[in-house]
């Protein structure tokens, strides 16, 4: 267990619906503190997934018990194929047969596949519980437990059924990150690396020097979390269900949406945040490409990916990513097509990122094909 004491606490302004992310090692062990001091008399469903519940959840309902909030857990396969109709309906009928009222609570407690189960649960079941997050990953804590979308995944597409519901509490323990396979880490840095190159070089900088202290945990990985929460809380409160700015936070997923599609979201094959590194890297060398930004931004963010141990390209991904057309189909479902009209996150530098809004679906397909032909 590490010792350190730092806590940073980030507020999501929302009006009458704001909301606190506290951020710091050993956040866990305060868990039934922090959920009574917000919801005094609520009782829990503690949504999880085998993975996390086998390490981590013995630890969470002594805690709960130990502060007198009653909790039951609903256990769930872990992987990106949970997000599906069948087990939302498997949690929201758990959640009733518990007999929870409005008042009482559903934790999502594991990475961002339970954090957007579980919210869209908490949406749902009589038309609105309380809900609070425990992300577990890093991925979770930096980007999915933050801002209040929640959803499923479709045959379709990614994320394309759910709704915009806010927690009462995050909270992202910090230290919980260290039992992660090295893999998972790396998935989730991806999120954190978006955040600089949206609108932030100073943390691109950052992070660039840091890579290692944040691997080993303490100030700096709480620091680069922070950070994080703090950019996507500011573009949250001016923005909160993606009429404009928001949609920045979508850096490399219309990409990264569009493989983890065409590989079924088979995480054995592929990761959401690894589905990221290789989209942020295609939205630079996208950019370059229709001139509005350096060759060399694309060179950078790849050369950093590489160091951070990320995939770059889709040369991994051939059995399964065979032409353009396949791409395309995805893009096309994607949340920011506006009637027909193609939508990317592109970008003028490090730190410099747009919405670029009508991109010519006839570049994008010739760009594809470019690179699957390479």
């Amino acid at each position: 267990m590490r010792d350190s004491n730092l806590i940073e606490t980030v507020r999501v302004e929302l009006a009458d619906r704001s909301y606190d992310i506290l951020i710091g090692d050993n956040l866990l062990l305060q868990a039934g503190e922090q959920i009574k001091s917000v919801l005094p008399n609520a009782k829990c469903a503690i949504v999880t997934d085998e993975n996390v519940a086998a390490i981590h959840l013995e630890a969470l309902q002594e805690n709960l018990k130990a502060a007198g909030v009653e909790a039951k857990p609903i256990i769930l396969p872990a992987g990106e194929a949970t997000k599906s109709y069948t087990h939302l309906q498997t949690v929201i009928e758990a959640i009733i047969e518990m007999r929870l009222e409005r008042g009482d609570a559903v934790v999502a407690f594991g990475g961002g596949v339970i954090g957007d189960l579980a919210g869209f649960a908490a949406a749902s079941v009589r038309r609105g519980m309380n809900f609070i997050q425990i992300p577990t990953s890093l991925l979770s804590q930096v980007d999915s437990s933050v801002g209040g979308k929640t959803g499923i995944n479709s045959p379709q597409g990614k994320n394309l059924v759910g709704a915009f519901y806010q927690p009462k509490l995050v909270l992202a323990d910090t230290a919980i990150l260290d039992t992660l396979s090295a893999r998972e880490f790396r998935a989730g840095f991806a999120e954190v690396i978006k955040y600089g190159l949206i609108n932030d070089a100073d943390f691109y900088d950052w992070l660039e020097q840091n890579w290692d202290g944040i691997q080993e945990g303490g100030e700096k990985r709480i620091h680069a979390v922070a950070t994080s929460c703090r950019a996507k809380a500011a573009i949250v409160a001016r923005d909160e269900f993606e009429a404009g700015e928001r949609a920045l936070l979508n850096l490399g997923h219309t990409f990264g949406h569009a493989l983890e599609g065409i590989t079924k979201y088979q995480s054995d094959v592929l990761v959401h945040g690894e589905g990221v590194a290789i989209g942020m890297v295609l939205a630079h060398a996208f950019s370059a490409r229709m001139n509005q930004s350096s060759p060399d931004d694309t060179v950078r963010v790849t050369n950093y990916l590489k160091k951070v141990g990320l995939p770059t390209d889709m040369s991994g991904l051939r059995n399964h990513v065979k032409t353009a057309d396949q791409m395309m189909d995805f893009i096309a479902q994607d949340k920011k097509v506006s009637r027909g009209n193609l939508t990317f996150i592109l970008t003028h530098g490090i730190g410099q990122s747009y919405i670029a809004n009508d991109v010519p679906a006839a570049e994008v397909h010739a760009f594809l094909t470019e690179i699957l032909e390479s």
